[in-house]
C-alpha cells in the first residue's frame, strides 16, 4: 500500500510537534550515530505555522559518506528506504500507511545550502512571510487542492522566499521548483 498523510490535511501550529521532532531525532541518532547532523525543518518547525502533522527533518551524511551505505540501518530504524527526491533524497517514517515524519537527506556539500533548511530558518525570523505562506496553504486547501497538486500551486512563494533567504547568504537564486 503506498503511504500517505494523515487525514487532517492542515492544522493549527502544535506546541508538541518539538517534542515529536525530539523524539524523531533521538530515534535517529540512536540508530545513525552522533556524526550524522539532524535539524527540524518544513512547516511543524516553525512557531505558529499551520502544517500537515507529519514531522520533516533535515539530515545531513557523514564526510566522505554514500546513502547507500545506510540504507539497510534506515529500514532497520523504521524508516523506508531513501529514494531521489529532486537534488536530496527522502526517507519516510510510517505509522501503518501514514507518514508520520519525512527525512529529507543530504550530502556534507550541499548541506549549508539545502533550501529546506534556508526556508524554514527564513520562516522562523520573517513573520510576514510566514503568514503569507499560511494563507496560501489554508486557500489551497479550502479549494480542495491536495497532493501534489497542492505541492505545485506552493512553487512559486515557496521559490520566492527561498531566493530572500539565499540571497540574504550571498547565495544565488533557484530556478523553477
Amino acid at each position: 500500500m503506498k503511504d500517505k498523510y494523515p487525514a487532517a490535511q492542515l492544522v493549527p501550529f502544535d506546541a508538541g510537534w518539538a517534542d515529536r521532532y525530539a523524539c524523531v531525532a533521538a530515534e535517529l541518532t540512536a540508530a545513525l550515530g552522533p556524526q550524522w547532523d539532524i535539524e527540524h525543518v518544513g512547516s511543524t518547525a516553525v512557531l505558529g505555522l499551520l502544517a500537515k502533522p507529519v514531522v520533516d527533518v533535515a539530515l545531513r551524511l557523514p564526510e566522505g559518506q554514500h546513502l547507500s551505505e545506510w540504507h539497510g540501518v534506515l529500514t532497520e530504524a523504521g524508516w523506508t528506504t531513501p529514494i531521489a527526491v529532486g537534488e536530496h533524497w527522502g526517507t519516510f517514517l510510517l505509522s501503518g500507511s501514514v507518514r508520520a515524519a519525512i527525512g529529507h537527506v543530504f550530502t556534507t556539500d550541499d548541506w549549508p545550502t539545502a533550501d529546506v533548511r534556508l526556508f524554514a530558518d527564513w520562516l522562523r525570523t520573517h513573520e510576514r512571510d510566514r503568514d503569507r505562506y499560511a494563507n496560501l496553504k489554508s486557500s489551497l486547501v479550502d479549494k480542495g487542492i491536495w497532493g501534489s497538486e497542492y505541492t505545485a500551486a506552493k512553487g512559486r512563494l515557496v521559490r520566492e522566499i527561498v531566493n530572500c533567504a539565499r540571497a540574504s547568504r550571498g547565495l544565488p537564486p533557484v530556478g523553477p521548483l
